[in-house]
């Protein structure tokens, strides 16, 4: 397999104190040989070090940059290609000035995702852990990270492997039973199959067990904060993100747009949303926030209704309940620190054995019993063990449950006295399914598709 040299800039653009320009190919030393200057040329130095020199025009001879080079030959490399990075200042024009003279001297600029593509296609990685890569980027809780790491470390792959190689041991099986029947091994076959199947039933089992977990550590909760106006939603953002996110004040309406942002609560990613206070209005500008509010109603998993201690129940909240009552709520009545309105026995008797929480988010408190009761809600308390493997990608969701239900119809089958050569159908067809969560066997659109999720340069 050949490719071409690539580069690209792999830090973010900006101002920072350093800025890299990575090349990856067969010319990646060559290319850069153009550009350094040195005391040793970049071809004489040994792999995996780091030289000073200067990034020098070789059309002018001016000296574009100082610089920090690492070389790193194959195949010892992220993308197992002879790899440089050249370490310069951050500001936007240098590195900018640095890539394009990589560029004039015969690279090309990357893609997005090329790198990790490059490690994919060449066998560094698998694409279960090059999915890893981007959820590990894009990771909002050290939680979430944590996931995400191992999956880029194979833990996955590995699982997935253990179960592909069950099934292999017993298409072999089924192989011989066909090819060589004289020997009546079709008993011992049918007893094999029932054991590898049921062990392979059972590990899926176990990885979609942690499904719901894991795609709330790496998409995030869509949490939507409701209530009418002025009853303390942007107080309770604020609370919860630690800053002054949202305008808060006495007058009702304050709020006329939704307010997003990612919180971090007991190690699960919020991604918070405030909105417009729900109410008929006049107001043409409050109006449009209020339809808003009703349409990220729609898209959410957890909703917190907040209502006021200190004021009755209203025909606007009742309705509020209503409009919620299909979906995970938590109920927060706020400012406690008023004198009581609000009957609290109503508010249960509304919210249906869902979460009650009490607050005064003036006075800072009852936030941490709320961040206690999302987790209960969506983790029982407390999330897996470390040495758990999470399955938190929908792609991979989705063919394990294929997997599933395909080695589960071949145990039906095997039960009806189907022949054993039509039983092996399904069985081969779990083999691929699970190869297709790392890669073994995928379609190059889809691999297209993924890589071209990921940040340039990467």
């Amino acid at each position: 397999m050949e490719f071409d040299t690539i580069a690209a800039i792999s830090t973010a653009l900006g101002e920072g104190a350093i800025g890299i320009v990575r090349l990856s190919g067969d010319d990646a030393i060559r290319i850069a040989d153009q550009l350094y200057s040195g005391k040793d040329p970049l071809a004489n130095i040994p792999s995996h070090t780091i030289v000073y020199g200067h990034i020098v025009d070789s059309t002018t001879n001016e000296r574009v940059e100082e610089a920090m080079v690492s070389v790193m030959r194959a195949p010892r490399t992220f993308t197992r290609e002879d790899v440089v990075e050249i370490n310069c200042h951050g500001g936007l024009l240098s590195v900018n000035r640095v890539l394009q003279l990589a560029l004039r001297h015969g690279a090309r600029l990357a893609e997005p995702g090329e790198f990790t593509k490059r490690a994919f296609l060449n066998g560094r990685i698998d694409l279960s852990q090059a999915e890893g890569v981007i959820d590990l980027i894009r990771a909002k809780t050290d939680r979430a990270m944590n996931v995400a790491l191992k999956q880029v470390d194979g833990r996955l792959s590995k699982k997935i492997a253990v179960l592909r190689q069950a099934l292999l041991e017993t298409v072999a099986h089924v192989e011989v039973n066909i090819d060589y029947p004289e020997y009546d091994a079709e008993t011992m076959t049918h007893g094999m199959l029932q054991e590898k199947a049921s062990f392979v039933i059972s590990e899926i089992e176990k990885l979609l067990g942690t499904a719901k977990q894991g795609k709330i550590l790496r998409e995030g909760l869509s949490t939507v904060i409701i209530g009418r106006p002025n009853v303390g939603k942007s107080s309770l953002l604020n609370s919860l993100v630690h800053e002054n996110k949202a305008i808060v004040t006495d007058v009702a309406g304050t709020t006329r747009d939704i307010i997003e942002e990612y919180v971090n609560v007991k190690g699960v990613p919020l991604r918070l949303v405030d909105t417009a206070g729900i109410r008929e209005t006049e107001d043409i500008v409050e109006r449009i926030g209020v339809e808003r509010s009703r349409e990220v109603l729609k898209q959410a998993d957890l909703i917190l209704l907040v209502l006021n201690y200190g004021e009755e129940l209203s025909p606007e909240d009742e309705a509020l309940f209503k409009a919620v009552e299909k979906m995970n709520v938590i109920v927060i009545v706020n400012k406690t620190d008023v004198e009581q309105k609000i009957d609290l026995n109503q508010v249960k008797t509304l919210a249906a054995n869902r979460p009650l929480v009490t607050t005064s988010l003036l006075r800072d408190e009852g936030v941490d019993q709320l961040e206690q009761a999302i987790a209960d809600l969506f983790f029982e308390g407390e999330l897996e063990g470390d040495d758990v493997t999470y399955v938190s990608n929908t792609r991979h969701i989705a063919l394990l449950e294929q997997a599933k239900s395909t080695i589960e119809d071949a145990v039906g089958a095997i039960e009806m006295g189907v022949p054993i050569d039509l039983v092996q159908i399904d069985v081969t067809r779990t083999w691929e399914l699970l190869g297709e969560i790392i890669g073994d066997s995928v379609q190059e659109s889809l691999i297209d598709q993924l890589f071209a999720q990921f940040c340039l340069g990467k």
